[in-house]
C-alpha cells in the first residue's frame, strides 16, 4: 500500500536499443563518398570507409569519430579480378562485425576524354571499377541481407547515363549499366526484403573537379537550380533512401540534378 500523499514507485523499466546498422560505401574517402560516409555516421549507422588512399580514408574515419559516430576504414582496390573483391568483401563483413545492413556503390572512375584518346588501360579499369565491382559485391554481399529479409542497396549512377557527350562516354554509358543493374537487383533482391535504387548525381562540386569550376558553373547555369551540386546534398538523398522512410521505394531512380535532365536542351 502506499501512503496518502506519498509519490508511488514505479518499477524501473528496461531500456530498448535499437542495433547499431551497418553500411559499406566504397570509394568513401573523398568528394560524394566521404560526405555520405558523414552523413550516415551522423544518422547512427557504423560506416565501413573504403578507399585505395589510407591517409584520405583515415582522415575521414576521424571526422566521424570527432564527432560522436562510427567508422573503420578498409583499404581497397576495386579494378581487382573478383577473386580478390570477393575477399574484399569478406574483409568488410569482418569490419562491420559480422554483419552489412547496407551497401553504397559509389566508386567511380571517369576518363574525361574521347572515344578516340581513351587508353586500354583507362577503358579496362573503367569498367572494372563501375561495373565489374559492383556486381561482384552485390553477389558477395546482398545475399545475406535477403536472408534476413531486410537490406538495402543504393547504387551511385549519373544524369550523364541518359545524355550524349562528346567526351566520357565510356563513363556515361557504365553509369547507364550500372543504373539497369539497380533495377534488375530490385527486382531479384526486393520480393526478400532487400530495396535496390539508384541517386544519380547531376555536375556536382567535388575535389576531383575543382580545377574546373568554371566549366560547372557554365554547365548548371541554365538548369532549374541554377548552381552546382553539393555532395552533402546527393548524400542526403542517399541517406534517405537507406532509412525506413523510403521502405516503398524499389528501383527507382532519384535524380539529384538541379533539373539538368528534365530541362537540358542542347
Amino acid at each position: 500500500m502506499t501512503t496518502p500523499g506519498t509519490p508511488q514507485q514505479t518499477q524501473a523499466q528496461p531500456t530498448r536499443t535499437q542495433p547499431t546498422r551497418t553500411v559499406l560505401v566504397t570509394g568513401s574517402t573523398s568528394g560524394i563518398g566521404a560526405a555520405t560516409a558523414r552523413t550516415l555516421a551522423a544518422q547512427g549507422w557504423q560506416v565501413v570507409v573504403t578507399g585505395r588512399d589510407r591517409a584520405r580514408g583515415d582522415a575521414v574515419v576521424t571526422d566521424i569519430e570527432d564527432a560522436g559516430g562510427r567508422a573503420v576504414f578498409l583499404a581497397s582496390d576495386l579494378t581487382a579480378a573478383p577473386a580478390v573483391l570477393r575477399d574484399f568483401a569478406r574483409a568488410a563483413l569482418e569490419a562491420g562485425g559480422g554483419r552489412l545492413d547496407a551497401l553504397v556503390h559509389n566508386a567511380a572512375l571517369c576518363p574525361a576524354v574521347d572515344t578516340l584518346t581513351l587508353t586500354d588501360k583507362d577503358l579496362e579499369a573503367t569498367l572494372a571499377v563501375n561495373v565489374r565491382a559492383p556486381h561482384v559485391l552485390t553477389a558477395a554481399l546482398v545475399p545475406a541481407m535477403a536472408e534476413r529479409g531486410a537490406g538495402a542497396v543504393v547504387v551511385l549512377g549519373s544524369w550523364m547515363a541518359h545524355v550524349g557527350h562528346p567526351f566520357v562516354g565510356l563513363y556515361s554509358a557504365t553509369k547507364a549499366a550500372e543504373i539497369q543493374l539497380a533495377r534488375s537487383w530490385a527486382a531479384e533482391f526486393g520480393p526478400r526484403g532487400v530495396r535496390v535504387n539508384t541517386v544519380s548525381p547531376g555536375a556536382t562540386r567535388t575535389p576531383v573537379n575543382a580545377a574546373a569550376g568554371d566549366v560547372i558553373d557554365a554547365m548548371t547555369k541554365p538548369t532549374p537550380a541554377g548552381r552546382p551540386g553539393t555532395p552533402e546534398e546527393v548524400a542526403d538523398a542517399v541517406a534517405w533512401l537507406l532509412s525506413e522512410r523510403a521502405g516503398y521505394l524499389h528501383g527507382a531512380e532519384i535524380a539529384v540534378d538541379g533539373g539538368i535532365t528534365a530541362t537540358r536542351s542542347t
